[in-house]
């Protein structure tokens, strides 16, 4: 007996002193790893990096800039369902632990050890608290003294922070694949609904990202993908979550991702990326990709849909008189044509609503990738003649549109164009840019021709020469010669200008000098008022703000870009009043704090409300700047009318409705604009290559860019 109890008492000690040992290891474990955490208390003020979100006019979406596709979104607002499929398949436990789970811990080491040797994912045991430790707060080291630190801050996190904090930084914060971050943003991203919008099968998906999303993408591992949500969907019965019903239901349901709607989204990529350049400019890249802001900007949808449009086809009518130019390639047979075009390459340039298509046939029969066929329409195959189209060429093609025509299948043949170009479209009384193309497509570059290219405008520039002369107390009827003339610098170099046709009118009423764009009489008045004096009116107007004051340039030689030259016509319709291109309406911040606003005008007579009794409606003051004399800008109107009615823009004509503007040619025909205006609205187009060169010996802003207009 007394050998039993010295045992007892032997076994016991050892007991103590290994639970003492046990207890002191833990406390210097604790001690140590305890010293060198970082700082937590920050996470109760964390703000995430949140989506800048950007939307046309009308409210549609245009652009969003992230590091991180975020919408933050606060725990109140996230949906009870939502919070229980994440809590079911990451943390069954969340509300019952203080931040470890000892018995998942348990239940992880035994399957582990149960699943040794086979080809499975070990299973984890990290709870919710766990990994907003590790996310906001550590690395993803692989170590046992990173687990410590995790465990360590995630006893921390739950001692100091409520749960629904710890779950409101966790929805928002954790990556779920298609550069979703947090629960928002992969809801639109993969369903394009927001969260009170998802079903059960919906959430349960997005709950079974966490792990790995890349391994249940569902356009590339759709089976695991079904796999994994299902398995949640199970998590969130055995939980008690939904019912026997719902789960069934839920698991029926197809795994479907929905991109975003082409309705809500405005294709607007030189617009966007302006914008971009300005916010970046304005406040920064912290606040442009992390910040959050919120965007309106001045793009009319409707208007850009036509703007592109029309540039487009000036663009293919301009490329089409300059005859076909051959196949992208030639492939060897027309033997299964479906699958080579499946493996072609559309070319860079190429817009969307073109399709590739190989010729069957040299009477211009071809087929498609998805094997049904068709053929290019009669004038095509003859205008390719230059480069007849042989059987396996590989083109590109349009549909064909007319109504006239009843056959179906017929479609035209297309090329990407050579030239470039560029369309501006603003509210002359504001300064809102309403629509702008930069060029014929974005390609990643998106160099915008309508604010970066400066190129001379030709006589688009010669309105600003008059409207000066105006101002220094010429009329339109005042006479002004259209005679010769010559000049020889001090180095005997000789200028001779000439008009277009190398004709002379002799003296001739002002306003013939625009209406005909008359280079010589332009001249003589630019030397009567002063080259300092249009060099000025350049600046106030904003078409340049340095021109050398040169004579050639009241011709137009001087470089400058579409969006000024348009700006500066919209404050010659307005009554000369000074207006900026504007972009953006409304900056605002992520709280919803407006931050800028375009129209800054305070009404000072609007006080606080109150209850109006027979007073006069209070009146916004006009805070633009007088560059010009309303009467001069009233004339220069009228003179511009005459240009459509009786000058190089008569082809306006035909559209019945009150509108002016001016055509501009530079030397050698190398830049074509045209600047149109209405009583609301002006718009400006250019035509050109982006290496200068002549566009043609007969190509004028009359026949290139005012059709596009």
């Amino acid at each position: 007996m007394k050998i039993l109890w010295r045992m007892f008492l032997f076994l016991f000690s050892i007991g103590c002193i290994s639970a003492i040992a046990g207890v002191i290891l833990f406390a210097a474990v604790i001690y140590k790893f305890g010293q060198s955490l970082p700082d937590f208390k920050n996470l109760e003020n964390y703000q995430p990096a949140v989506v800048t979100r950007v939307h046309a006019g009308d409210g549609r979406f245009l652009a969003e800039f992230a590091q991180e596709r975020r919408i933050f979104v606060p725990i109140q607002e996230i949906p009870e369902t939502i919070i229980q499929a994440f809590t079911s398949a990451e943390d069954k436990n969340f509300y019952k632990h203080k931040g470890v789970d000892p018995f998942a811990i348990a239940r992880a080491i035994v399957t582990n050890i149960k699943n040794r040797g086979e080809d499975r994912r070990p299973v984890g045991a990290s709870t919710i608290t766990q990994q907003v430790a590790k996310n906001f707060l550590l690395t993803n080291e692989v170590s046992y003294e990173r687990k410590i630190r995790e465990a360590i801050l995630a006893y921390k996190l739950e001692e100091t922070f409520s749960k629904n904090r710890i779950l409101e930084l966790y929805l928002n914060q954790i990556f779920l694949g298609q550069r979703s971050y947090g629960v928002a943003a992969a809801g639109l991203n993969y369903f394009n609904k927001p969260l009170n919008e998802l079903s059960i099968a919906e959430v349960a998906f997005l709950a079974a990202l966490p792990k790995a999303p890349n391994n249940y993408n569902p356009e590339t591992r759709h089976a695991e993908a079904i796999g994994r949500r299902n398995w949640v969907i199970d998590r969130m019965l055995e939980d008690g979550r939904i019912s026997q019903q719902q789960a069934d239901e839920a698991k029926a349901t197809p795994l479907v991702t929905v991109p975003r709607s082409n309705s809500d989204f405005v294709d607007a990529p030189y617009y966007a990326e302006e914008v971009r350049r300005e916010l970046q400019k304005d406040y920064g890249d912290d606040a442009l990709y992390r910040g959050g802001l919120s965007v309106r900007t001045s793009l009319d949808p409707k208007l850009q849909n036509i703007a592109v449009d029309a540039l487009q086809h000036g663009l293919m009518a301009y490329d089409r008189k300059h005859g076909w130019r051959g196949a992208i390639s030639q492939a060897t047979t027309t033997k299964d044509f479906a699958s080579t075009l499946k493996n072609a390459v559309a070319p860079s340039g190429m817009i969307s609503k073109w399709r590739l298509a190989m010729v069957l046939s040299s009477k211009g029969d071809i087929g498609f990738a998805d094997e049904s066929k068709g053929r290019i329409v009669a004038d095509d195959v003859t205008w390719a003649n230059r480069n007849p189209l042989k059987a396996g060429d590989i083109i590109m093609t349009e549909p064909f549109k007319d109504e006239k025509t009843k056959e179906k299948g017929l479609f035209n043949l297309r090329q990407i164009p050579l030239v470039q170009g560029a369309l501006v479209a603003l509210d002359p009384n504001t300064g809102r840019v309403l629509a702008m193309q930069g060029g014929w497509k974005t390609e990643g570059n998106e160099f915008n021709r309508a604010t970066q290219a400066k190129r001379q405008p030709g006589s688009a520039f010669k309105p600003f020469v008059y409207l000066a002369a105006l101002d220094k107390g010429y009329t339109p009827s005042s006479i002004i010669m259209d005679t010769p003339i010559t000049f020889t610098d001090t180095a005997g170099n000789v200028w001779k200008p000439e008009n277009y046709h190398g004709d002379f009118l002799g003296p001739t009423p002002l306003r013939v000098g625009v209406e005909k764009s008359r280079n010589l009489m332009t001249i003589h008045l630019a030397q009567a008022i002063g080259i300092d004096t249009v060099v000025a009116y350049a600046k106030n107007f904003g078409i340049d703000d340095n021109m050398p004051a040169n004579l050639s340039n009241v011709l137009g030689a001087d470089e400058t870009t579409l969006i000024q030259l348009t700006a500066a016509y919209g404050m010659i319709v307005n009554g000369g009043k000074k207006i900026s291109p504007v972009f953006i309406d409304r900056v605002q911040d992520r709280t919803g704090k407006t931050i800028k606003n375009a129209d800054n005008r305070t009404c000072t007579a609007c006080g606080p409300l109150m209850k109006w009794e027979n007073q006069a409606t209070p009146t916004i003051p006009d805070s633009r700047e007088q560059i010009a004399d309303p009467r001069t800008a009233y004339q220069m109107v009228s003179i511009l009318e005459g240009v459509v009615q009786r000058g190089t823009a008569k082809a306006l004509l035909d559209l019945n409705i009150p509108i002016a503007g001016k055509t501009g040619t530079t030397n050698d025909s190398k830049d074509a604009w045209f600047v149109g205006f209405t009583p609301d609205l002006v718009a400006g187009v250019y035509i050109g290559f982006d290496d200068p060169k002549s566009l043609g010996a007969k190509e004028t802003g009359g026949s290139l860019a005012l059709p596009v207009i």
